[in-house]
């Protein structure tokens, strides 16, 4: 599972207007987390849990140091269990059994076990985007909110109580008459920086029988690679 996408990602939409910033310093130790963040992200976890199946397309920005920025575009999808996450590069599909990772580049495909509950919080998939501050690994608070283009966004961030973690903070915002993400940005410690901007949403959408189901036939040519264990 090492080789498959790490969730940091997220874009910081630029504001139309900054209102009251409340410092994060307040919350010093785990479970000491601001309520006000808390009522938000219960409301963002009642609207996606209400959904029997989404579809969401993103921009994601990768900047490194000393590279040019980067960017793709993808596409999520995913109903329970099963999700589908294309990102140009390579492909990811769970079909609820396993997980297989399509590499076009080199026409291989790898095939890895379902990840373990502390695995699935560090991969991109729709349930670690939506809900990984759940496991209790960071103190976060509401620090910003301020409208734009006509809607009111709401910022949380959230900092890991782990010291050796991979990242210095994350940071979620959140469209706040519908509760829904509209985007999250990882800070890594090295200097890097991951931004995940979901530009499209359809929820409860109707896939085909077979959406989530690895077809070898689509694939000739293909080595597949079989990582289970």
């Amino acid at each position: 599972m090492k080789k498959m996408i790490l969730l940091p990602m997220i874009l910081l939409l630029s504001a139309a207007g900054i209102f009251a910033q409340k410092p994060t310093n307040q919350f010093t130790k785990k479970g000491d987390n601001d309520p006000a963040a808390k009522a938000i992200l219960d409301k963002v976890k009642k609207n996606y849990q209400s959904y029997k199946s989404l579809e969401a397309t993103f921009n994601l920005e990768i900047e490194l140091a000393e590279q040019a920025k980067e960017v793709q575009k993808g596409k999520i999808a995913q109903q329970g269990e099963k999700y589908f996450l294309d990102l140009g590069p390579q492909q990811v599909l769970c079909d609820g059994k396993a997980i297989w990772m399509v590499l076009p580049k080199n026409k291989e495909v790898q095939v890895n076990n379902m990840p373990s509950k502390e695995e699935e919080a560090s991969i991109l998939t729709p349930q670690a985007l939506f809900r990984f501050y759940e496991k209790g690994g960071f103190i976060y608070a509401l620090i910003n909110e301020y409208t734009e283009n006509g809607k009111v966004m709401q910022q949380i961030e959230f900092k890991p109580t782990d010291r050796n973690a991979e990242y210095s903070k994350i940071r979620l915002t959140v469209e706040k008459k519908t509760a829904s993400v509209a985007s999250i940005k990882a800070f890594s410690k090295d200097g890097s920086r991951y931004t995940f901007n979901i530009t499209k949403l359809t929820p409860n959408k109707t896939f085909d029988a077979g959406y989530f189901t690895f077809n070898k036939a689509k694939y000739p040519g293909y080595h597949i690679e079989d990582l289970r264990e």
